[in-house]
């Protein structure tokens, strides 16, 4: 593909992600703003350490079938296989409202461990951007969701190293930032 074409896969990405979430009137939980904020914010971490279209494609629809009506096949025909595959792979196959959190967080662990290490790096941004002002929004959730957030990223240590690095530093802060104020 060429240098046009590859910048053209990552804006028909951004705009159907951002029609997806806009059509479900998504917003992000604590602050209100459109969802459409988050996975802007994931491409851009993406895009920080590498250049690859696919990737920042990927990311920029990283939740639009686990959200939105945007199949997975509809992802593929629109974008290719490697793009699909990414996204397939960082999407949740299980909800907790039907099995438990818990057991459903474990699931998805399970399910994002067999990722390329391409899918492993936009699920290590998601991370990094889900994470960075949870203890601002919701103290009491924080204590769950950062644990499963550290049980995740033993299987995401093939993504990329400088994205693996951050996320491990922040997930570290946060949870000394919520033990020291028990």
């Amino acid at each position: 593909m060429e240098g046009s074409a590859l910048r053209d896969l990552i804006q028909r990405a951004a705009e159907l992600a951002e029609r997806a979430h806009r059509a479900k009137e998504q917003v992000r939980k604590f602050t209100g703003e459109p969802y459409i904020v988050h996975p802007g914010h994931v491409a851009e971490i993406v895009a920080s350490v590498t250049s690859d279209p696919v990737m920042i494609a990927a990311a920029w629809l990283h939740d639009v079938v686990e959200d939105t009506d945007v199949t997975l096949a509809e992802i593929e025909r629109d974008f290719g296989p490697e793009v699909a595959e990414i996204v397939e792979s960082v999407t949740k196959v299980v909800d907790g409202t039907e099995i438990g959190r818990e057991r459903a967080a474990l699931i998805n662990i399970e399910h994002a461990s067999h990722g390329s290490p391409a899918a492993k790096t936009v699920k290590l941004a998601d991370v990094i951007d889900n994470v960075s002002d949870i203890l601002e929004h919701d103290r009491e959730f924080a204590r769950v969701y950062l644990v499963e957030k550290k049980m995740l990223m033993e299987h995401l240590r093939e993504g990329d190293p400088t994205l693996y690095r951050k996320a491990s530093e922040l997930l570290e802060t946060l949870l000394g930032e919520l033990q020291g104020n028990c």
